[in-house]
């Protein structure tokens, strides 16, 4: 059965919602392949047969859509993987499942974020998966800090398991098998291609529960995954940075844009998406901000001391007359400093 799934997963290479529907007219890979005359059925299967023998000799498990150890988020994916193959100790379909990305050329300062981020969110949320894709930056940031933490991690590369790349990655990657581990579409041989790459970011996205987004350029990877989360209706976060840094422009757009939730710290995240009642309480400690309000600063203050629901990000440009941009990206910083809250829906609400 698992060869005729490989061969048909082959044949129908980036055809995938064609495919599902001959698996749903005749039930399984083996009996579509019966009714199939598509150019290609003997290399595939030739191709599929070498695959086999990969799999087998290097222990590989392999996830069919039609299964029933498939992940279940994937499985409300219109275009997801036929077959996915994995290395490692996975329990895709156990406890909430965050993906953390961001860009390659990460700051010190969101790799250092990335690490708090995850290991705060292990110690809050029981039985957390973290998901990324082994990239520089940001993606090998979320791994290590999951196996500092000692939880479960797996990464979506974007080529088969017969190498890791890059291969400065190779003892993350090997530190992740323990806990986790590595989960791709691609047969072995694959090489890491950019629209490799492309492909395997909606594996991260669909994946997910939630998809954070720590740092990103105005155009970059991330944000096809961010995107790609919200074609899903995942719920998608971004980190918030200051409007003169390159590596935040992306974060910054989606938040601005209303496509990502502002987060600053895993409380944010957990309130969010209601994870509250499984999350294990946390000390917290009051933090006095001596960095003085500027006059726009104090006047959207008092204008959401106005109201203690909060108010709608529109209905204060409304009512002071500012630029949307500038009112936007100073509720940011003022997010950042502890004084104001943003809540679902373009709503901000005053803390102090």
């Amino acid at each position: 059965m698992l060869l005729y799934q490989i061969a048909f997963s082959l044949l129908f290479e980036k055809r995938n919602r064609i495919a599902l529907q001959w698996l749903e007219q005749y039930g399984s890979a083996g009996e579509a392949w019966k009714h199939l005359t598509e150019k290609g059925m003997g290399e595939a299967m030739a191709r599929a047969e070498r695959e086999l023998a990969f799999v087998e000799t290097h222990h590989i498990s392999t996830y069919w859509c039609q299964d029933e150890g498939y992940p279940f988020h994937l499985r409300q994916c219109p275009d997801r993987p036929l077959l996915l193959f994995g290395k490692g100790n996975m329990r895709v379909n156990e406890g909430k499942v965050v993906s953390v990305v961001g860009t390659r050329n990460a700051t010190d300062r969101g790799k250092e974020l990335t690490r708090q981020l995850v290991l705060d969110l292990a110690k809050r949320v029981p039985n957390l998966n973290v998901i990324s894709g082994l990239a520089y930056g940001i993606d090998v940031a979320a791994h290590r800090a999951a196996i500092e933490a000692g939880i479960p991690t797996i990464a979506v590369p974007g080529h088969g398991l017969d190498r890791i790349y890059p291969a400065l990655h190779r003892n993350v990657a090997v530190a992740m098998l323990e806990h986790g581990g590595l989960l791709t579409e691609y047969v072995s041989g694959t090489r890491p291609d950019p629209w490799h790459f492309v492909a395997r970011d909606r594996i991260i996205a669909g994946l997910a529960d939630a998809v954070v987004v720590v740092e990103s350029k105005a155009k970059g990877g991330a944000l096809i995954t961010a995107q790609m989360a919200l074609d899903y209706d995942r719920d998608v976060f971004a980190c918030p940075g200051r409007p003169s840094d390159e590596q935040s422009q992306g974060c910054n757009n989606l938040i601005r844009r209303q496509k990502a939730q502002l987060i600053t710290c895993a409380d944010d995240l957990i309130e969010a998406m209601d994870w509250a009642a499984a999350a294990a309480p946390v000390q917290t400690e009051i933090v006095e901000f001596s960095t003085p309000l500027t006059d726009v600063q104090r006047t959207l203050l008092d204008k959401l001391h106005e109201q203690e629901d909060g108010l709608h990000i529109n209905m204060i440009v409304m009512e002071t007359g500012m630029d949307y941009a500038q009112v936007a990206n100073e509720l940011m910083m003022m997010e950042m400093e502890g004084l104001v809250k943003s809540l679902p829906g373009g709503m901000v609400r005053a803390l102090k």
